[in-house]
């Protein structure tokens, strides 16, 4: 039994796009963000402003943990920061294939724009913050990613098609 884990910088598509491939391969789906806020009773923003990044993390890890052992030919869409700790990516790696979704810079800042989300550096601007923080995580997006769908041009639903696609062509579903 084979999950379908999504992983990618916010902005690139992977809560619409997790949502689009769950109901259409008809099986479960686990927003491990979604899972934080219910296991924290309180907003992401909250629990960075309340208590840090550090604290959010130790949640995220927690969740992780859970889901990747419960989940079952479902689809697990995952926040940004996912990746930066190896245990997150060794756990979502077992029974699953790691999708990872990139855009342009342009198209992710448009995206995120007005979103409420804590900042993930200080004292940079908007897109200086993004711009930075998507090239450190870059090759640990790719070192983790079994296949990888650039979201710039496509709309969600052609993105999950394609997904879907490979994973038939793969032998993967």
């Amino acid at each position: 039994c084979m999950n379908i884990v999504l992983i990618g910088y916010r902005g690139t598509g992977k809560s619409v796009i997790s949502r689009i491939l769950a109901d259409t391969l008809h099986c479960q789906h686990y927003g491990i963000d979604e899972e934080i806020i219910r296991k924290a009773g309180r907003s992401i923003l909250e629990i960075v402003e309340q208590e840090g990044w550090g604290r959010f993390r130790e949640i995220e890890r927690k969740v992780v943990e859970e889901v990747a052992t419960k989940a079952r030919n479902s689809v697990i869409d995952c926040g940004g920061g996912v990746v930066l700790d190896e245990r997150n990516v060794r756990d979502l790696r077992c029974n699953s294939k790691i999708v990872l979704l990139i855009s342009s810079l342009e198209k992710i800042v448009g995206r995120i724009k007005d979103t409420n989300r804590p900042p993930l550096k200080e004292g940079l601007s908007f897109e200086e913050e993004q711009r930075q923080v998507i090239s450190e995580r870059d090759p640990m997006y790719r070192a983790a990613a079994d296949c990888i769908f650039d979201t710039t041009y496509l709309k969600p639903r052609q993105t999950a098609t394609k997904i879907i696609t490979h994973f038939k062509k793969k032998g993967w579903t």
